[in-house]
């Protein structure tokens, strides 16, 4: 799970809270307010992002391209305002997205979670508890920090190329187990990439991808051991944000922009769900990895010519 949808717009802001081009963070300009406007224009605005994002996060959220990365640099790429100017709204804002699509996974997977539950075993559950122990841990320990220091484009840039050329290496490793084999040393592989993916861009679902691979499991049994190790974590984490976003309540006037973003997440991850074929089949993972690489880089050349501007 991502870190909040407002560290790409924070990156751009003085610690005087002001931006990059001297205008005032809280988004007042001359074409609205920070909300995208001002009155029934605005809300629409922030309904229609809202609903963009939504429809682009299932997707992403199947495949191992990150899709928090996607939240968080395709919108400034593009130059779109967030659906708040508030950095903790908009971190209530993915979180929403997540359970959306964590709902969904819920619906698309229920056959392979309700078999893995029929074969829970001492061995199966080992595996999935030391899948979970590394990101609990450094969740909890670094959450904050990585909020604050690791959320600029750039280094969610930095993130997608480094995962990248990481999976495209796990991917070269000979495919000789199967799902079967899993032993509780490989969990702790699986949890140690889940830790790594909390460093914005590296994707989990990639992260777990590659650590499969270099523990030589099949693509299809990598794939299949990524799901088991990231619905446990992608639904314990979601479950927690929510209740303490129930707890602080949402800003008057959000509501509308959660909803459609939560449906969107939802509805655009059902829609998807043919992607997860195309993950699990036999065939390079390269391709994955071509496209974050590209995406960064493209991030990265904005950054420069900003900073040199």
């Amino acid at each position: 799970m991502g870190l909040g949808w407002g560290r790409a717009r924070r990156a751009g802001s003085g610690a005087d809270g002001s931006s990059a081009d001297g205008s005032a963070a809280d988004g007042s300009a001359a074409g609205g307010s920070a909300a995208g406007g001002s009155g029934a224009a605005g809300d629409h605005a922030s309904l229609g992002r809202a609903l963009a994002i939504g429809l682009m996060h299932g997707p992403a959220e199947l495949l191992p391209i990150s899709s928090s990365g996607h939240v968080e640099l395709v919108p400034w790429l593009f130059g779109w305002e967030g659906v708040s100017s508030d950095p903790e709204v908009r971190k209530a804002f993915e979180v929403a997205l997540h359970a959306g699509t964590a709902a969904a996974l819920l619906v698309v997977l229920r056959d392979e979670v309700a078999e893995s539950l029929r074969e829970l075993s001492v061995n199966s559950a080992a595996v999935v508890a030391l899948s979970l122990a590394p990101p609990v841990v450094v969740g909890f320990g670094l959450e904050r920090p990585i909020e604050r220091y690791l959320g600029s484009p750039g280094t969610i840039a930095v993130g997608l190329i480094a995962g990248a050329v990481a999976l495209a290496y796990a991917d070269r490793s000979p495919q000789e187990r199967v799902f079967e084999d899993a032993k509780p040393l490989d969990g702790l592989w699986l949890g140690v990439g889940q830790a790594c993916a909390l460093f914005p861009g590296v994707s989990r679902n990639g992260a777990t991808l590659t650590a499969a691979r270099l523990r030589r499991f099949t693509r299809v049994d990598a794939e299949r051991l990524s799901r088991h190790a990231a619905l446990p974590v992608i639904g314990g984490a979601t479950a927690l944000k929510c209740l303490r976003l129930w707890q602080r309540g949402l800003p008057d006037g959000s509501r509308g922009a959660f909803g459609v973003g939560v449906v969107a997440s939802l509805v655009s991850t059902l829609a998807a769900a043919p992607l997860i074929d195309l993950v699990e089949r036999d065939r390079s993972l390269l391709p994955f990895s071509v496209y974050r690489v590209a995406l960064g880089s493209v991030a990265l050349a904005k950054v420069f010519r900003e900073r040199s501007g």
